[in-house]
């Protein structure tokens, strides 16, 4: 199962405009990840990493090409289905927390099973809200918690349904250095303790150093992937990737 991908890509291309103002945010993206791995997808401005997230989850259809979730096409569902599949086997984190303002965290992390009829496991909403650390918070509305706090609160809803995939478009941006630090940590415990299987958009090569493999995009296109993706080694890329 370790070695089964979570998410692929094959020939995947997204076109936005037609003619001259025709722009390939992907162009024939061929991408593996690997189950119960953490991925952190990086590159230049424009480069076509959210893009290429927003497609990889079902969110933008592609203009080109297949997206597998495990076995599943995307392609081959139904507007419906895309929505049960994204309710109840994908999980997102944003850079906006999006939590409902008069609900208190602990309505906020159930969300999603709310929605879909479904009542959370009680051991793995204990493990999901032990893991981020929000035990007594749980009664807090969003604006008597931190940001930090407040994406807590997010990655607790995103890994609350038991998502196969978590997908996260730079989560730690509107956070100061220390707690984004944290929640990159608690990020690398959902894969490690957890079992999930994440995917981060960011710039930040401190960010990306918590995955397993850094995904290097340019033009749209995979450029590069790292293992075990150190800091320095990151920034070095980034650098070289700027000065083509």
């Amino acid at each position: 199962m370790e070695n089964e991908a979570a998410v692929r890509m094959v020939g995947a291309r997204k076109v936005y405009g037609s003619g001259e103002t025709e722009v390939k945010a992907l162009d024939g993206v061929d991408l593996s990840i690997g189950r119960g791995r953490f991925t952190a997808v990086m590159g230049p401005s424009g480069a076509g990493k959210s893009t290429l997230m927003h497609c990889a989850a079902g969110l933008d259809p592609l203009s080109g090409g297949q997206v597998f979730v495990g076995k599943v096409e995307l392609g081959e569902l139904t507007e419906r289905q895309l929505t049960v599949l994204r309710r109840e086997r994908l999980g997102f984190v944003f850079q906006a927390f999006n939590l409902l303002p008069t609900l208190p965290a602990i309505d906020n992390i159930v969300l999603p099973l709310t929605l879909g009829g479904r009542r959370p496991d009680p051991g793995w909403l204990t493990a999901v809200v032990d893991a981020v650390g929000l035990g007594d918070r749980l009664r807090h509305r969003p604006s008597e918690l931190s940001g930090g706090q407040q994406q807590r609160v997010a990655i607790a809803r995103a890994l609350v349904t038991r998502p196969e995939v978590v997908f996260a478009d730079e989560p730690t941006g509107a956070l100061d250095s220390r707690t984004g630090e944290e929640i990159l940590a608690f990020l690398r415990e959902a894969v490690t303790e957890l079992g999930r299987t994440v995917v981060m958009v960011t710039h930040e090569p401190t960010a990306a150093a918590y995955a397993d493999e850094a995904v290097f995009l340019v033009d749209g296109r995979v450029d590069d992937v790292m293992a075990g993706p150190a800091a320095d080694k990151v920034l070095d890329r980034m650098k070289a990737l700027g000065e083509r």
